[in-house]
C-alpha cells in the first residue's frame, strides 16, 4: 500500500468479497493511529515511532462497519503487531446425536398407531437440532484452528502453523 488512494480501492475489494476484517503490511502510515475511510471502514494502522522511517515493518488492519460493531479495543505492540478484540458470542459444543438415536430407535419400535405416528415427527425434529449442532461445531472448530493457527504464527511456531494450516486447507492426512 505504497500508494495514498489505496486504501478506499481495497476497501472496495473488502467489500466485493465479502471480508470484514483485512490485514495488510507496508502501509505508508508511519504512526500510530486510526482513521476512518470516506467510504465508512475503519482503517487501524501500527507503524514506527519515528517520522522519518521506511515504509516496511508497519501493519494495518481494514474493519468493515459490522467489524467496528464488535470492536472492543486495540492497542498496538511495536510496529508489527497490533491487538484487537472483538465481542463474539462463544457456544459449547453440543451433543445431541444419542438423542436422535434414541428416538430414531422408539420408530423403529413403536407398536401401536398413535406412536407410529408420533416418533417419525419426533424424529425429524431431532435431526434438524443435531444437523444445526453440527454446523456450530465445525464453525467452532474451524475458528478454534484458526485461532490456533493465529497464535503458532505470533509465537513463530512454524510446525505448529503448518500443520493448522493443512488441517484448515483439508489436506491433512494423520
Amino acid at each position: 500500500m505504497w500508494d495514498t488512494g489505496r486504501a478506499l480501492q481495497i476497501a472496495a475489494e473488502m467489500r466485493r468479497y465479502n471480508l470484514e476484517v483485512l490485514g495488510i503490511n507496508e502501509t505508508h502510515w508511519t504512526q500510530v493511529g486510526q482513521q476512518r475511510l470516506a467510504s465508512g471502514e475503519l482503517l487501524l494502522y501500527s507503524g514506527h515511532g519515528e517520522e522519518n522511517a521506511q515504509y516496511t515493518q508497519i501493519v494495518a488492519l481494514i474493519l468493515s462497519k459490522r467489524a467496528q460493531n464488535a470492536l472492543i479495543g486495540w492497542e498496538f505492540h511495536g510496529a508489527r503487531i497490533i491487538k484487537v478484540s472483538f465481542k463474539t458470542k462463544k457456544e459449547g459444543i453440543t451433543i445431541n446425536i444419542q438423542e436422535r438415536r434414541n428416538k430414531e430407535a422408539a420408530t423403529n419400535t413403536s407398536r401401536t398407531r398413535a406412536e407410529k405416528a408420533k416418533a417419525p415427527a419426533e424424529y425429524t425434529e431431532a435431526n434438524k437440532q443435531v444437523k444445526r449442532s453440527i454446523r456450530t461445531d465445525k464453525r467452532k472448530y474451524v475458528e478454534d484452528l484458526a485461532m490456533t493457527a493465529e497464535k503458532a504464527a505470533g509465537e513463530g511456531n512454524m510446525r505448529q502453523l503448518h500443520g493448522t494450516t493443512k488441517k484448515l486447507a483439508g489436506n491433512y492426512r494423520k
